[in-house]
């Protein structure tokens, strides 16, 4: 079982910069594939990023270039660095793990970034 909690989190203005952390935490491998995922109002959860355990990234083109995922020094922790945003950027943020490459099955609750134009 793996625990999964979010931070960071809020209401910026377009074109402002946000760090998102997420600590994972209940699993025994010393390192884990995470991602960020998201959901706006009334749409379908969407794929941000995926950080995998060798340290390997791949985003979804409309973050390229703005966000960027990285792995702490604990190496279950992860931040996702987040710039220029924009109003689309509006959407509660999910951290997720996947242990065993077979897919994310473990989530945290999320947290809500808010951008105004």
């Amino acid at each position: 079982q793996v625990q999964l909690v979010e931070s960071g989190g809020g209401s910026v203005q377009a074109g402002d910069s946000m760090s998102l952390s997420c600590i994972a935490s209940g699993h025994t491998s010393s390192r884990i594939t995470l991602g960020w995922f998201r959901q706006a109002p009334g749409k379908a959860r969407e794929f941000i990023v995926r950080l995998s355990k060798l340290g390997y990234t791949y985003y979804t083109d409309s973050v390229k270039g703005r966000f960027t995922v990285s792995r702490a020094a604990a190496l279950n922790t992860m931040t996702l660095q987040m710039t220029n945003l924009r109003p689309d950027d509006t959407a509660v943020y999910y951290c997720a793990a996947d242990t065993d490459d077979s897919g994310f099955k473990y989530w945290g609750r999320g947290t809500q970034v808010t951008v105004s134009a």
